[in-house]
């Protein structure tokens, strides 16, 4: 997308990110109905599945919904240090992965 790219037109790279982000939240919800530790219940389930909403919407907004090229690269690096802290979350099971325990 910072390149624009003539890939960006193909059909398969328009349609598999809407096919990766439905993969992530069925699979994210998937397990924490198979742990039994569900959003509202665990903190850090909560901050999970609210992170990978964030970063679904960060994504649209980086790949295709940005007005302007400045705010479509803000957009990925938001959506860059959103999957850090997904990933810091799920590694701790601490939804405040930054401060000390």
């Amino acid at each position: 997308m910072l390149a624009d790219s003539r890939l960006l037109q193909r059909r398969w790279v328009k349609t598999l990110p809407h096919v990766v982000d439905a993969f992530l939240l069925a699979s994210a919800l998937g397990l924490a109905a198979w742990s039994h530790q569900y959003p509202g219940q665990a903190p850090w389930i909560t901050a999970k599945v609210s992170a990978l909403v964030a970063y679904v919407l960060l994504g649209t907004v980086a790949l295709k919904r940005g007005k302007s090229l400045r705010v479509r690269a803000i957009a990925l690096a938001g959506a860059l240090l959103t999957f850090v802290y997904i990933v810091l979350v799920a590694t701790t099971k601490n939804p405040l992965p930054f401060l000390p325990a």
